[in-house]
């Protein structure tokens, strides 16, 4: 799974990060899954200034908030039904 920060919302009083919003990807050859969300942070003991944060730091903050085994288990039935659809459009003409 990769995971990207699409967004940080913040307060201004301090730039204390609030929001996160995320996407997170999943790929088996061309099939593709995908989820965006965001989760809420609380300030902890440890504030890193808005300036100093990096990707790897706020995803990993992302991972702590989410179930990641029903995350994965999603991104694989969205690739498994890309690979074998159950459903189909288009017309017979």
């Amino acid at each position: 799974m990769e995971f990207k920060i699409i967004n940080l919302d913040r307060n201004t009083d301090g730039d204390i990060i609030n929001t996160v919003h995320y996407t997170v990807l999943k790929a088996d050859g061309e099939a593709v899954g995908s989820s965006y969300g965001s989760v809420g942070v609380e300030v902890g003991d440890t504030v890193i200034p808005f300036a100093e944060l990096t990707e790897a730091v706020v995803v990993d903050w992302v991972k702590e908030k989410l179930d990641l085994v029903s995350l994965e288990a999603a991104l694989d039935a969205q690739i498994a039904e890309a690979k074998a659809p159950k459903v189909a459009t288009g017309l017979p003409w």
